[in-house]
């Protein structure tokens, strides 16, 4: 046998070494887990053939704590407790190294996180820098404090699910933007989020044949505002009847719910879509729906999305609570965000767009481009109830030391009609020239695509600066 030959035999033999990474006995107790090895989960995402592997031959260089006894070919940073302590020093060097390459990526290239065991420690940075992050159901957890160390500081028990696992963090930290019932889904999930958004910042927004009418008409969106302005709707419902072929690709579905946000198409284009949920907390926005909000709209901007913005929302959340977790900032992100964005932003006000909520939410001051309102919309200020107090408090009260207690309901009750009939509308709103038209509800769909089509060629650049300092 020749040297060469003996040498491809080598090289033959590593290969094969390298594919099984810890061995067949560590690929068994993975499987046993319910959980595949990444080269299986890299197979599952990527087309067949497509793949090509770098430095599989990469091996750790710790010699302490007997750490040279264990060395695997492909020596990587798939499933991560957190820093190796052999490593000291080096390990720490090595995670900054990866943040900075998220770091120096973001707004770049899409960069998706899929937690799919363990993530703890500094290794949850990674993620946290990335634009979406999915997690497995009952396989994943994400913290940087494990049960252990929390039980030693705090005295607090708790297990690494109820610490960090993906329903926590979908739907109290929102951390994670989505999670999956087992490793397959999540794959899918992948490729579906994929087919919504370009592969860099210079490239346009993915478009697919259209096979739903662009003038088709839902009736029913003429009739699904309720006569009772306190009455709740579903949001889910005006999406999917406005949508190519209602599919709606929602993104952090079980956090902040009084605000939705996700990926769908108008007429084969990618769009992104922002939206108040009337059914939660009567679409207020919060601390968590604002930063939701705004994290989306971002993500939009950065990678050339249009952003399709529904709006029904009476306010802001009152009280301690919010004020103490910082409302005003959070709100301000998502004002920030829209001002900042420079895509297409077509607005449709479906009801309630009231003070500084309506401001916030995409508004024509904030360079919206084309913004409609349906008939039974009511931009203003405030509710007609709280302005009519707050207008006349000073009559109701003279009334009221006079002792006529019922006259000063009816004056307020007259004032409260005369605001309504003033401001319950969208029509002092178009009289400015800051809503576009004033729209029938089943047309909104071929009004968007309209605009849509008007927008594609939107050339925007704001001020030269090195960046903005966004209130974090």
């Amino acid at each position: 046998m020749s040297t060469q030959t003996e040498k491809i035999k080598e090289l033959m033999e590593l290969r094969a070494k390298a594919r099984v990474g810890g061995g067949e006995k560590a690929i068994e107790k993975q499987h046993e887990k319910g959980k595949l090895t990444a080269r299986e989960r890299i197979n599952l995402l990527l087309d067949e053939g497509s793949f090509e592997e770098m430095d599989m031959f990469v091996k750790h260089r710790c010699t302490n704590f007997g750490m040279e006894k264990k060395q695997y070919l492909g020596d990587g940073v798939n499933d991560s407790g957190g820093a190796r302590l052999q490593e000291g020093i080096n390990a720490l060097a090595g995670y900054a190294e990866i943040f900075q390459r998220n770091i120096m990526s973001s707004g770049v290239i899409p960069q998706i996180s899929a937690i799919m065991g363990p993530c703890a420690g500094g290794a949850v940075y990674s993620p946290a820098l990335t634009d979406f992050t999915f997690m497995v159901e009952g396989s994943s957890y994400m913290f940087l404090t494990g049960p252990g160390p929390v039980k030693a500081v705090l005295g607090e028990v708790v297990t690494q699910e109820q610490l960090g696992g993906a329903s926590v963090h979908a739907t109290k930290s929102g951390v994670t933007h989505f999670t999956a019932k087992n490793e397959e889904e999540c794959i899918a999930m992948i490729k579906q989020l994929f087919s919504y958004i370009p592969q860099n910042n210079l490239e346009k927004t993915p478009r697919v044949a259209c096979t739903d009418p662009i003038d088709r008409m839902e009736d029913y969106l003429n009739d699904i505002i309720p006569d009772n302005p306190n009455m709740p709707y579903d949001m889910y419902q005006v999406i999917a009847g406005i949508v190519d072929n209602g599919e709606f690709f929602e993104v952090q579905p079980n956090f902040a719910k009084n605000i939705i946000v996700g990926f769908a198409r108008f007429n084969g284009q990618s769009v992104g879509i922002v939206a108040n949920q009337p059914k939660q907390l009567a679409g207020v926005l919060d601390c968590n729906s604002s930063r939701k909000g705004a994290r989306f709209v971002r993500f939009c901007d950065a990678f050339n999305i249009p952003i399709v913005t529904l709006v029904d929302v009476p306010g802001f959340l009152p009280g301690t609570g919010q004020e103490y977790n910082a409302v005003i900032l959070h709100g301000a992100k998502l004002l920030y965000a829209y001002g900042e964005a420079t895509i297409p932003k077509v607005t449709v006000t479906l009801r309630k767009s009231y003070g500084g909520s309506h401001i916030v939410m995409s508004c024509k001051q904030l360079r919206g481009d084309l913004n409609y309102a349906w008939p039974s919309s009511e931009i203003a200020v405030m509710g007609a109830s709280g302005a009519a107090s707050v207008l006349y408090a000073k009559e109701a009260k003279t009334l009221k030391e006079e002792g006529k207690v019922e006259e000063a309901k009816a004056y307020i009750a007259e004032k409260e009609k005369e605001y309504e009939n003033l401001f319950a509308n969208p029509y002092q709103a178009a009289k400015y020239g800051y809503i576009d038209d004033v729209i029938e509800p089943r047309n909104t769909r071929f009004r968007i695509i309209r605009a849509l089509a008007q927008l594609e060629n939107k050339k925007l650049t704001n001020p030269a600066k090195k960046h903005g300092n966004i209130p974090l």
